[in-house]
């Protein structure tokens, strides 16, 4: 012991870094991006990109400091693709980023590209296609990154996965040629056919009595904001896009899209009743709803199999918490001034062709 206290400063530097590099690991992924067919609503069969043969797409999991390598070969045969990680900075990688024409060429068909980077960022997050507008035809999953030094370590008993999104019966291809176009002049969005809970709907959640669960959220819809919320059940957001907060009650949160919120929720002390919990599209969006539409998509917390799942009650109103109230858990203090201020005007207008 007395001779590794007489260790120099330089070789202390070795240690440690030997050291966190030996709780670092290589985690790999061979994603072969295909066709498949998929009627998550039970209303239309329809043609969706999945991986490996597969949909939904598989959720990408490491732990900070993982440096993370997704092989992806373009098995579509007609259409050009790419991987985006949403939410992670890329500091030092942004060729590996994804967006095609912008830090990358698209992969053609038939092509491979591996993207290699290192995931020093803890949180909830999600991968998708970011090629000519294509992931709402089904390439997108969660990305969950896992936290050693998380600050609510110690404070949950298990994790859930809960993806929410829109979906479409048409492909982007042809939602694009509809939207964009003189015959929309006021740039009115496609309006979904439906609402999906983790790519499907009707979802049950077995839960047990007496446990806390850390509830990851991702909205990896196209366009739609969702309203959420668990019956009989408190949230306590704990992170918001990658950013631990001091937790925070709510009833009720609102996720635009591409937006991630993780919660602890505690279960009940018995089994006696199993509990709805709801994604509610915000149709303040939507130019006009068809009379077709149902906004919402429903899931439950099975506490018992073998008792009803009850129909979720009716709103009157929605009353979302204000984000803009949380805190961050890292103390860090507001710049106390602006040294430089950049004013930009965007104005929403149509194209010289008549096109929004």
């Amino acid at each position: 012991m007395a001779n590794l206290f007489l260790l120099s400063p330089v070789l202390w530097i070795g240690v440690l870094l030997l050291g966190s590099f030996a709780c670092a690991a290589n985690v790999t992924y061979d994603f072969n991006i295909t066709w498949v067919l998929a009627n998550p609503d039970n209303a239309f069969l329809r043609p969706t990109i999945g991986i490996n043969g597969q949909w939904p797409v598989p959720q990408i999991t490491a732990t900070v400091g993982d440096r993370v390598r997704v092989n992806v070969v373009n098995q579509l045969g007609n259409q050009t693709t790419s991987l985006h990680f949403h939410g992670l900075y890329m500091n030092g990688t942004t060729h590996m980023d994804g967006p095609t024409g912008v830090s990358q060429c698209s992969i053609p068909p038939g092509a491979s590209f591996t993207y290699d980077f290192k995931i020093d960022q803890p949180g909830t997050y999600w991968y998708h296609s970011h090629d000519h507008g294509q992931y709402p035809d089904g390439l997108r999953g969660a990305l969950i990154v896992n936290d050693p030094g998380s600050p609510y370590k110690g404070q949950y008993d298990e994790e859930i996965v809960l993806t929410l999104s829109d979906w479409y019966h048409d492909q982007v291809h042809d939602l694009l040629k509809s939207f964009i176009s003189v015959t929309n002049p006021t740039g009115a969005e496609p309006v979904p056919n439906a609402a999906l809970m983790n790519d499907t709907q009707n979802l049950t959640v077995s839960v047990e009595p007496g446990k806390t669960y850390m509830v990851r959220m991702v909205n990896m819809g196209a366009f739609a904001a969702q309203y959420v919320w668990f019956e009989g059940h408190t949230m306590r957001i704990v992170e918001v896009d990658g950013i631990y907060t001091e937790p925070a009650d709510a009833d009720m949160i609102y996720l635009t899209a591409a937006q991630r919120c993780s919660v602890l929720i505690t279960t009940k002390n018995d089994t006696l009743a199993n509990f709805a919990f709801v994604g509610s599209m915000d149709q303040d969006l939507f130019d006009q709803i068809p009379p077709t539409l149902n906004p919402n998509v429903t899931g439950w917390l099975v506490y018992d199999h073998a008792k009803e799942l009850p129909l979720p009650g009716i709103l009157d109103e929605f009353d979302p918490f204000d984000d803009f109230t949380l805190v961050p858990a890292d103390g860090a203090e507001l710049f106390d001034k602006v040294d430089y201020s950049f004013n930009l005007d965007v104005k929403m207008d149509n194209l010289g062709d008549g096109a929004n």
